[in-house]
């Protein structure tokens, strides 16, 4: 069955359910931005006060857990992408979104360290974010192309693969630096 037909045919979860749910993903974005990402899975269950039964009903592995924290994370970055374009000068917008992205992965170490470990396994929730992401990136390019702010000629495939390498470097003692240096240089490198 394809994962669209398995989408299609999911029931709408009871307000219970959802409540669960959000619970459980709440308090495992709050434990991995504190760094707590070597828990025993079962523990974000008895820390998030619901059942094991309940944690496993819907997030059968720690890795599908933080899909489901990751997926809420980028979809609030797309969003704020959306909200700088229509809000700020395009140029400045983009740079207020990649200092943002740098900010993001310094806060959520946690987070960036399960999902290290989920990029191995080609997750279909981190390609999928990985295009919202880059749409995001398009869009905000695409913008300050059209306002003369930003060269036209670099598409987000040059973007996608400098915060690739932001990505990797997480966990380098000079990480913040040289990612906020590394997003200077890009940015000089994007002025018509």
């Amino acid at each position: 069955m394809s994962n669209e037909a398995r989408v299609t045919d999911a029931k709408p979860l009871r307000a219970d359910a959802r409540r669960n749910r959000a619970t459980l993903i709440a308090k495992a974005r709050e434990l991995f931005t504190d760094g707590c990402f070597d828990l025993r899975f079962d523990d974000f269950a008895k820390l998030a006060g619901v059942g094991t039964g309940t944690l496993y009903r819907h997030f059968p592995t720690r890795e599908a857990l933080a899909e489901a924290v990751y997926q809420e994370e980028l979809a609030a970055m797309c969003a704020r992408a959306a909200e700088l374009r229509t809000t700020r000068p395009a140029d400045e917008a983009l740079e207020s979104f990649l200092r943002g992205f740098v900010d993001h992965l310094c806060a959520h170490e946690g987070l960036a360290r399960t999902l290290t470990s989920l990029m191995a396994g080609q997750s279909a929730a981190l390609a999928d974010g990985t295009r919202a992401l880059t749409q995001a990136v398009a869009d905000l390019l695409t913008t300050g192309a059209a306002s003369g702010s930003l060269r036209d000629d670099v598409g987000p495939g040059a973007i996608m693969m400098a915060l690739h390498g932001i990505c990797a470097a997480y966990d380098q003692p000079t990480f913040k630096p040289d990612a906020d240096a590394l997003i200077t240089l890009l940015l000089a490198g994007l002025k018509p």
